[in-house]
This record gives structure tokens, sequence and C-alpha cells, in this order.
């Protein structure tokens, strides 16, 4: 009989082909769905994954906001990568990401429209704990009535989200915005505005730190001894949810 076992040590190779494959993976099998559909699948390959580089007319805009979009992304990937090593799995890093993103926009709004080089440190700040205590719910109640902290943290992205809603529509609503459901625009004073490395990218200081933390991230995995801890922890909880599941 056939039988699935985990490798004991990861191959290195695959660790840089899995990205390749899961985009080609994806591109085929999103062909196949708009082949079914009556669709030319290599016009919708070329729109969806070319066309926002190469594009002529959009292109340009495209790839300046990919850095900017991506910042993010890196951060939020970084932190889950961490706690999945460790057996941790936060599927609601969506939530936390908007309920840190609403405290620190809360803060910068608050002091709207001072000009200090404190005020984005504080927004940082802000956001870090705001979206600290989003994520400290599904733990809390995961460590109080052992709830499924899948479930919880997922869940708590569509309170998240509904929270934001509120926000722009109530305390945090633009009083020059005519009725839109939006808060003033960070932009309009440097103290709030991440400050630009590489215009033509859309490349700010964002960017860099979020790359700076995901090399961080690996020299701990990796070389670190707190790292070493995170990954033992996460490796011995696989023999006891195996247990588990056989005697249930």
């Amino acid at each position: 009989m056939l039988r699935l076992e985990p490798r004991q040590q990861p191959s290195k190779i695959m660790r840089w082909l899995t990205p390749i494959l899961a985009v080609a993976i994806t591109m085929v099998m999103g062909g196949f769905l708009f082949a079914a559909m009556g669709k030319d699948p290599f016009e919708a390959i070329r729109i969806i994954f070319l066309d926002p580089f190469f594009h002529e007319t959009f292109g340009p805009y495209s790839r300046s906001q990919l850095l900017v979009k991506a910042g993010p992304l890196i951060l939020i990937a970084t932190g889950l990568s961490i706690g999945f090593r460790a057996g941790v799995w936060n599927i609601g890093a969506e939530g936390q990401f908007v309920m840190g993103a609403i405290a620190g926009g809360a803060v910068g709004l608050a002091l709207y429209p001072a000009d200090g080089i404190w005020v984005l440190p504080l927004m940082t700040l802000a956001g870090a704990l705001g979206g600290m205590a989003w994520a400290m719910i599904p733990a809390l109640l995961k460590i109080k009535f052992n709830t499924n902290e899948i479930l919880v943290s997922l869940m708590l992205v569509y309170v998240a989200y509904n929270f934001l809603a509120a926000m722009v529509t109530g305390p945090l609503k633009n009083p020059d915005g005519y009725g839109f459901p939006e808060s003033r625009s960070f932009t309009s004073v440097d103290a709030t505005s991440l400050p630009m490395i590489y215009e033509p990218l859309g490349m700010h200081a964002g960017v860099m730190v979020a790359l700076a933390l995901v090399i961080a991230a690996y020299v701990m995995m990796e070389r670190h001894l707190l790292g070493f801890q995170i990954r033992l922890t996460g490796e011995s909880r696989a023999p006891r949810n195996s247990q588990a599941l056989i005697r249930r």
C-alpha cells in the first residue's frame, strides 16, 4: 500500500523550486478553467501574469505598485512563517493587519496635522500593538478554553473588516470627504508618510524594512538558538498530534 511520509530533511532544491512550481501549476490549472469556459487560456494568462509588468499603457503603474503592495505581504508572511515553524496555526493575519492599520492610522489622524519626526514611529508602534492585540484573542481563547485557533483567527478577519467599515464611516471619517467612506489622506502630511527611496518603482522605506526583516528572520531561524528552539517546539508537536488522531 502506498503511504505518504514526511521527509526527515527538507529538500534544498524543492525549497527554491516550490514557488516556481506553484506559479506554473496555477497558470496551467487556470488555463484549463478558462478553456472550459470557452475563453482563450493563453490570452487570459497573458492578461493576469504578463500585462501588469509589460503592458504599454498600465504596465509602468502596475510595476510601481508591486513593491508597495508587496511590503505588507512580506511582513505578514515573515511573521506567519515563524509561527508555522513553531506549530502555531494563525490563519487570521489579514484581520490582524487590518486592525494594526486602524490603530496606526488612528494615531496619525488623532495627531493631524502634526508634523514631527516622532509621529511615524508612534504610528508604527500603535500598528504593531493593534495587530498583536487582535492576535491575542484567539491565543487567549486557545489557552483558556482550548478553542480552535484556526477557526477563531479566521472568523476574526470578518469582524476586523466590519470594524474597519464602522471606523471609516464614523470616528475616522474624513470631514472633508463629502460623505465617502474614507479617512484623511496620510500623504498630505510628510510626518505620516513613509519616505520614498526609489520613485519609479514606488519603493518606500517600508519595503526596505520588510526585506531587512526577512533577512533577520532567516538568520534567527537558521543561525540562532531562539530559532532552533522555535523549530524544535514545532517538531515536538507532531508526535503528540499523531497519537491524538490515532486515539480518536
